[in-house]
């Protein structure tokens, strides 16, 4: 009889030198959606998950919407996240300008490596910035993609259904009402799985403007 093999992505502790090939910092766009209401919401996930998740896992409580690459002043692999792409990027949402929006974060549900938080997006402004910020030219755009608030990494092999089982019963109360006026460029250390965001630049809706944060991330300077 074969093995059961419905079950999570087990994730292990340990740098990916294969991976970031050296490269220090990997940068995406996110909505910042780390407030008091959101942490507390995930702490509470946390501990209804205990036993499942990978320890010290610390990133800050956002939403993901494009992944950009490793900065690089002389971009080298498909992976690597020149001053050209960001000033596309950057173009791109001017052209838009984008007003604040407002999302609902809600319930857990999870991939197979990993739960979260489900966001709800009535007005679908997440995929018209993912449009504007991933083109199909871009070197990671993706189709396969929910909005979402990781609250953690798995940290075995668990059977799937008793997973979602678990998952089911978290009861988070009800939808917490976000108003989002700003996207924001994050870093973070590569060889860190789980570790903290640190915040580049805010792109203002209100202003259409890129109001950047010294961190020396970034190899070359914002746009």
């Amino acid at each position: 009889m074969p093995p059961h093999t419905d079950t999570t992505v087990r994730n292990v502790r340990r740098d990916f030198p294969e991976w970031h090939l050296g490269r220090p910092h990997y940068v995406l766009w996110a909505l910042d959606v780390d407030v008091a209401p959101v942490r507390e919401r995930t702490a509470l996930a946390q501990y209804h998950l205990s036993g499942l998740l990978l320890d010290d896992y610390v990133r800050e409580p956002h939403v993901t919407l494009s992944l950009c690459g490793f900065p690089s002043a002389s971009p080298l692999h498909d992976d690597d996240f020149g001053v050209t792409l960001l000033k596309g990027q950057i173009d791109a949402l001017r052209r838009l300008a984008p007003e604040p929006f407002t999302i609902e974060i809600g319930a857990l549900d999870g991939f197979t490596s990993a739960p979260y938080l489900t966001v709800h997006d009535p007005e679908a402004r997440i995929a018209t910035l993912r449009t504007c910020l991933q083109p199909s030219a871009h070197p990671l755009a993706r189709d396969d993609y929910t909005p979402h608030v990781t609250t953690g990494l798995y940290d075995g092999s668990w059977p799937l259904d008793a997973v979602r089982a678990r998952l089911a019963e978290f009861n988070p109360g009800a939808p917490l009402r976000l108003q989002i006026s700003r996207l924001s460029l994050f870093g973070y250390a590569a060889p860190v799985i789980g570790g903290r965001l640190t915040r580049i630049a805010d792109y203002d809706f209100t202003t259409q403007t890129l109001n950047g944060h010294e961190t020396g991330i970034l190899p070359f300077p914002l746009p």
